[in-house]
Parts: C-alpha cells; structure tokens; sequence
C-alpha cells in the first residue's frame, strides 16, 4: 500500500525538479504599457497581455500592475500583443519588433471597451454573497455571509439555496440526499467513508465559493440524481504578496485558526491555507418505541448524552507556474488530521405493555478513541489558445485515506427496584479500520465553432481501492474477549470507472442550445476476504443531457434542460460492517445494492429588477431502484437500519429565489422549495408507500449601518416530510450575525449566534408491521462564535 510518506516525499522530488528545470530563461527585450477602461479611465488590474509571433504562436505574456501597468520580457523578433480582460472588448495590436536597436516596445495606454455579458452567466453583486447565476448553476462567494463566520463547510451548505442540512451533518439538495459532494471539483476524503457530515471537519475559512448545479451537462460524472455540490477552497495569483488571517473563539468550546497565503512573483504563484480548530460538541437524544410481539407491547424509553472533543488540522499549498497567462500548471498537496474523543452514555429503560409496568433498565457507555489523517495530490494543467474560448485543462489526482477507530463498551443491566444483575453485564470493543486509495486522470477540451458555437469533449477514469478491516470481540464468563459471528472479517471494495463524453452547443438570435452525451463504464467488486464472498458488478450506461435557453431580453430568459443521473452503491452502502455504538439500534450496509437511475427535467426563468432578482425552477425527476434504509425491529426490541433498492420514486417541486432591496442599507433574500414525492417501495413490503408534500423556506436580512456596521438576521424551516416509513418532523431555527469594520477596513470582528432558540433538532417517527418508533435527537447545539479577521494588502 502507498503510504502518506511515501507520497508527500515523492511529491517534493517532483516539486524540487520542476522548479529546477521551471527557472525562467533569459530574455533579451522588453514590452510594457497600461490598460485602461475606455469609459471611466481607471486602471484595469490584473489583466492578460499575450504576446504571439506572425504564425500565432504563444511566446510570452504577464498581467497588469494594480495601477494598469504591465511588462514584458521577451526574446528578439517580432510580435503582436492581445490585451484581454473579463468584461471588456480584446484587443489586438500591430506587429511590433524588437531588436539591439530598439530593445524596448512601448504600447502606450490601451483603452478597453466595455462588452455586454452573455445572459447564460450573469454576475449579480450583493451585499450578502457575490453570486454568479446561469439558469443551470448557481456559484456562491461565500466569504460575505456573515453566518459563515467561525463555522465549517456544513455551515456555509446550511445556508445555501436549496440545499438543507439535518442536525446530523447530512446534505439534501431540493429534498433529496442523493447529491454528489466535490471539493475543488474532484472526490474528497472527507466525504468518502463518512458521507456528506465528513464536511465538519473543514472550517468555512478555507473555502472560496460553492457551485450548487441541479441539472449537470454531460461534462460532469453521471453520479448524484439530485445534482452537484462542488466546494471551491481559496487560492489568489495576484501578483506580490496577498494573504489573510482569521481567529475564532466561541462556545460551546471553538478555537481556531487560519491563514490563506500567496505570493507571486512573475510566472510562479505560491500560495498555502492552513486552518486548526479546537472543538467540543455536547448532544443529546430520545427515543421511544413500541414492539408487538404475541399480543405484548415491549416498550423502551431511551435517553442517549454525549460529547466529542477534537482537534483538526488542514494544511495545502502547493504553486502555480506560468508559461505563460495561457499556459498554467498547477502543483498542490493537502494533508489534513483529525483526532477525536467521544463519550456517549445510554439508559435504556424497559417496560412491558404499559409505562406503569416498570422491567428495569441498562446502562451502556461508549468510549470511543478516533484519528483520520488524509493526504491529496493534484497535479492540473490548462492550455488555453488564441482563441477565446479554445481551451485543453488535465488534471491527475491522488488521495490517500485512513482512518483508526478503537471503541470500548461497557453495559450494566439492573432490575426494577434497581439491583444489579451481574450476569447480564457487557463488555465489548470494536477495532476498525478503514483505508482508501484513488487515483483520478481526466482530460477536457474546449473548441469554438463559429460566432457563437462550441464543442466541447473529455475523457476520465479513476481508481479506487477501499479496505474495512473490522473485529467486534465480546468479553466471555473467563474474562476473554472473543469475537462475535460474522463481525470478524476485511471488507475490500475495488472500483474502476471509465467516461468519456462530448457535448454541442451554439447560439442562433434568441435561442441558444446545447447538447452532451456521456458514457460511463462501471467496474466494482466487493469482497469479505476471510470468508472469500465476492460479488463483482459490471455495467455500461449512456447519460445524454440538453439545456435549451431563450433570452426575451437582457433582463429575460427560459431555459429548459434535461439529464440523466446515477447513484452508485458505494462503501457506506455496501459494508456489512455493524455499529455497536447502540446494543439496540445497528446500522449496517448492503451488499446486494444496485444502482438507482434518474431522468431530471427542469425549466427555470429568470428575471431581473431595478432592486432585486427572481430566479424560479420547476422541476421532475423520475427514479428506479431507489436507494432508501430500511428500519426492522426483532421480537427483543432490537432494529437493524440498511439501505435496500425500493421500485422508484416519482418528485416534482417549484423552487423561486429572490432579493431585493427596498432601500439602500436593508438588502432581502427568500429561498423556497416546494416539492411533492411519490416514493413506492413495495417491493420490499406492501406497505412501504408514501405521498409526500414538503417545503423549504429561508429568508435573509441584512442592514448596513453607519460605521462600518453590518448586521445580519437569517430564519429557516425545514417542513415536515414523509417517508417510506414514516415522517421527518419540522425543523425550525434563526441566525443572528453582527460585523464591525476596523483597522482601516483591514479588519473585521464578526459575532455569530447560529440556533438562537437552540431549536434545531431532528425528530422522526418510523413504523413497520410489529413496531412504533419516534425520535428527537439534537447533535448541533445553539453556537456563539467571535472571529477576528484581517487581510494583509500587496
């Protein structure tokens, strides 16, 4: 196995090498100038000037001073420079020479035009987040969201149109938690073995922007019925040194740190983000249940409290080197540790038929040692050509996962006038470990065709090796731990996955058009290998995709859009390995799983106003094979949760998303989903059928105040839904934020009180043929944080 050492010292033989052979050449001549808006006279910044030879080859280029200025060093010969800057016209200039004679070419100042943005992505600027809009994606610049302050990246998706997160850590896009989580736009670590909630562990300061997509084009994977979520960390190339510094203190216990980094200096960028935090998060939970066996009702009152204390580092840095400013590779290592302590103490109190018939009650303790260190490499290339729009990107990824856990359970069982019975005493430990590797290679081209066409093409494959090396012992009447049946064994997942796809688009008047078709070929094996269980799974599938749009006018548009989805049973899904953190309550994958398909239709419009935006979706999505857990409780009260391929689930829903601002310094924003389900699994009993109505709804206020003050109010409502067993009760609960510009405006302090009515709590009811569970549990209590945050200026 490739270990993390071994890794990061190859990583720095290749960085150590390619800085050797990266040191720019000597160059014999020099081309300088300034850019400048035509309209407004200002300085552009950061502007690309390509340099080209008569045959249109690239020979070298650079960006613009904060004050417009550029230079250029260049060999002897003649050139001509294209200036190009977002926003703006491009511009081109005469041939020019340099020679012994005349060693410097200067261009004078060059005066953009301002261009008109394509409606397909329009840059909507607000106070609250800077917010990129086209009718199939939506990218949030977080860093504006008072709310994110001292949280994690589950924080920042909380508060995201249309997505909900449940006080355990899981993400739903419109009601769905079928939603394929990607960080810099590749697998994570952090969401591989412990799903969407692995998200706490990355505080909300390292992260730049998030792209929520709900109906992907043909160029992203096929997995996720209800779309793409794609976590942007932070990196700058300004030229010089840029940086910014963040502390947190809050309660319960959140100490934290963090540092975003970057220096450039010609053609190599350097940057770093480290993030540590300190954390103790205290829960609570209840539950009550009610099992019919014999004409006897069982009936169980459980009380669960507990805390985890931990700690976590996140460190990345890595460079980018310029060819040129069409021509970047990017190097880049992550390391992330994450070491925790959880306490959990259970009662579980028993009666027979009534609540007046007492049996007596248990009490069990889990004790529970952690650690999760992780490494990525990624290695990025682009290209991009004359040709605005012609690009080629590449991209190599590998990630190293590991992760110890060391459980300790202890249970006491007393009588209903609370004696002990010794004999009914338990203990228990369970030893895991859990390794991953992956390997990810993908290569996407961009073509223009024409005026207004593109083509666009790919290829992808990627490696994974998954391993669960599991042993649940129990301690025998002579004091020796021995293991339990079928909860001694290595659960080895292997899975290869083969894409390509191509997509075609173009533009005629009003009507613009795309169309994409992707193939994916799915390898996956899994295996129980001191049993020697294997059961592979080969499939090939088409995912078409198209998106229609037509602009009434620049404040106006429709677009119609159409994809095909996969959700791929994955580790989680698959390992039979059993939690004993609960004696009564076990959850556990399946191996049988199939994969679940979706066909996803949406029409959207959107509309802009004098003071705000409307951005509204209708939506319908149709899956087979739906992959759901399923609750079975035994004749002693004990309930195994697996997940089980139930016929299909048939989902529409309206989404609208708006701001507005009444008057300069009060800014609104509402988020609403309304949606309907109708789930059938009857297939697995004839019962498990439900037709469900719910909806979300989020509205956001922030005022800015005299002296640098802002404040920020956010209220949210999760509705109540039903379930192929039950219901998923309402969530309700407010944010209050308060900032203070200080320092010259480098600074800000940021008091965040998220929960205020500490009323985020889940509750459930499940039932089935011979039981009755209802639950409330609260994972994530009400948090008070102050960050102090400070950017340093080049």
């Amino acid at each position: 196995m490739i270990t993390p050492k071994f890794t990061f010292r190859l990583f720095l033989a290749g960085f150590t090498c390619f800085l050797f052979f990266s040191l720019p050449a000597f160059s014999q001549g020099k081309l300088q100038g300034k850019i400048q808006d035509q309209n407004s006279k200002q300085a552009l910044s950061f502007a690309s000037v390509a340099v080209y030879s008569p045959s249109d080859s690239l020979v070298g280029g650079g960006i613009t001073e904060e004050n417009g200025s550029f230079s250029i060093d260049l060999p002897f010969g003649k050139f001509y420079a294209l200036v190009e800057f977002m926003g703006f016209e491009s511009f081109k200039s005469e041939l020019f020479e340099l020679s012994r004679s005349g060693s410097q070419v200067d261009l004078g100042t060059i005066f953009l035009q301002s261009s008109a943005e394509d409606l397909e992505e329009v840059l909507v600027q607000g106070e609250k987040t800077l917010m990129e809009l086209s009718l199939d994606k939506r990218i949030f610049n977080v860093g504006k969201d008072l709310a994110n302050a001292g949280g994690t990246a589950t924080d920042i998706l909380m508060n995201l149109p249309s997505v909900a997160v449940d006080p355990e850590g899981n993400v739903r896009l419109r009601g769905s938690s079928n939603v394929r989580i990607l960080i810099d736009g590749k697998p994570s670590g952090l969401v591989s073995f412990k799903g969407s909630s692995g998200l706490r562990q990355l505080p909300a300061n390292l992260v730049e922007r998030v792209e929520v997509i709900t109906n992907p084009s043909a160029r992203y994977e096929a997995e996720g019925m209800a779309g793409v979520i794609n976590i942007i960390l932070k990196k700058d190339n300004k030229q010089g040194f840029n940086g910014s510094f963040e502390v947190i203190a809050g309660t319960p216990l959140n100490l934290g740190f963090s540092a975003n980094l970057n220096y450039r200096k010609n053609r190599i960028n350097w940057f770093i983000n480290y993030g540590f935090a300190r954390r103790y998060q205290p829960y609570v939970s209840e539950q009550y249940q009610e099992v019919y066996e014999d004409g006897n009702t069982l009936i169980l009152n459980q009380a669960n409290s507990g805390e985890l204390r931990g700690w976590n580092n996140n460190i990345r840095g890595g460079l980018d080197y310029f060819f040129s400013e069409q021509s970047v590779l990017t190097l880049s290592y992550l390391w992330r540790r994450t070491d925790g302590r959880r306490i959990t103490d259970i009662r579980y109190d028993d009666y027979l038929n009534s609540l007046d018939n007492f049996l007596g009650y248990s009490l069990r303790r889990q004790d529970e040692k952690e650690k999760e260190p992780n490494s990525e490499i990624a290695v990025n290339y682009k290209r991009s050509f004359a040709e605005k729009g012609h690009e080629l990107t590449a991209t190599f990824t590998y990630l190293n996962y590991w992760e110890n856990s060391d459980q300790l359970f202890t249970e006491f069982r007393f009588d209903e006038n609370g004696q002990a019975i010794p004999e009914e005493d338990l203990v228990q430990t369970s030893l895991n470990d859990e390794f991953e590797n992956q390997y990810l290679l993908q290569v996407d081209y961009t073509k223009p065709i024409g005026t207004e066409g593109k083509f666009e093409t790919g290829i992808r494959t990627s490696f994974r090796e998954m391993e669960n090396d599991f042993i649940v012992s129990q301690e025998n009447e002579s004091g020796e731990l021995v293991p339990l049946p079928g909860l001694d064994n290595i659960f080895l997942y292997n899975e290869n996955i083969l894409a390509a796809y191509g997509i075609l688009g173009n533009k005629t008047g009003n009507w613009s058009y795309q169309a994409g078709l992707r193939a994916e070929h799915t390898d996956v094996e899994t295996i129980l290998a001191e049993t020697n269980e294997r059961n592979p799974r080969k499939y090939t599938n088409l995912f078409p995709s198209a998106h229609l749009t037509y602009n009434i006018s620049e404040e106006n548009a429709f677009q119609l859009s159409y994809s095909r989805r996969v959700r791929r049973p994955v580790y989680n899904d698959l390992s039979p390995y059993v939690t004993f953190s609960d004696q009564r309550n076990f959850f556990s994958g399946n191996p049988d799983l199939d994969p679940e398909f979706t066909d996803a239709f949406e029409l959207g419009h959107i509309k802009y106003f004098e003071k705000g935006t409307l951005f509204s979706t209708a939506y319908f999505r149709n899956t087979v094979d739906k992959i759901e857990r399923i609750r079975t409780v035994n004749e002693e009260g004990f309930a195994n949760t697996l997940p089980y391929n139930l016929t299909g689930e048939q989902s529409f829903g309206l989404e609208f998303s708006a701001d507005y601002r009444p008057v300069n310094w009060w800014k609104l924003d509402l988020n609403l989903n309304f949606f309907h389900a109708d789930i059938d699994g009857s297939n697995i009993q004839a019962d498990f059928q439900a037709k469900t109505t719910s909806f979300l709804a989020r509205q956001t206020s922030r005022f800015t105040l005299e002296g640098g003050w802002d404040l920020q109010l956010r209220t949210n409502y999760d509705a109540r839904q039903k379930t192929a067993q039950g219901v998923r009760k309402g969530i309700f609960f407010m944010d209050l934020s308060a900032s203070k510009q200080i320092l010259e405006e480098r600074g800000r302090l940021i008091l965040t009180v998220n929960d205020i009515l500490n009323s985020r709590r889940n509750r459930f009811i499940t039932e089935g043929v011979n039981f009755y569970t209802e639950g409330d549990s609260q994972f994530i209590r009400r948090q008070i944080n102050l960050t102090f945050s400070f950017r340093v200026k080049q």
